[in-house]
């Protein structure tokens, strides 16, 4: 399963939005919310978890400076990844893009597309009030 979020603009250069999701604490402020549980585990995960849904360890899997952070799950029942595109389009504004890949059984698929959907939208819309 492969979702995309809407690409929102980020008045900030590539460097500066990619040295704020480096920062995996500042993932807290991009979180819907209807998170229930955030938590830095270290400087490279961290654990939440959103109503309704199992808590998730994100973990940073590849550094790409400053266009791309692919993070991971860490461990428990379902594997995916998280990937931050960051695209310059004028000096100073960034475009962002997250993409989001998972193997899932199209049954754990079905019901897991929409909130998964609706989480990664969240995340990026915050971004530009974030960043």
């Amino acid at each position: 399963m492969n979702l995309q979020s809407p690409i929102v603009n980020v008045g900030k250069s590539p460097q500066e939005v990619f040295n704020f999701l480096d920062d995996i604490k500042n993932f807290e402020t991009l979180m819907p919310e209807s998170i229930t549980k955030f938590e830095v585990l270290d400087k490279d995960k961290f654990l939440f978890a959103l109503k309704g849904m199992p808590e998730i360890i994100l973990k940073k899997k590849e550094l790409i400076p400053p266009n791309k952070i692919i993070f991971g799950a860490d461990g428990g029942k379902i594997d995916f990844s998280l990937i931050a595109n960051i695209i310059e389009t004028t000096t100073g504004n960034s475009d962002v893009k997250l993409d989001f890949s998972g193997d899932f059984n199209p049954m754990m698929a079905m019901m897991i597309k929409g909130p998964i959907k609706k989480f990664i939208e969240t995340l990026a819309t915050n971004m530009q009030k974030a960043v």
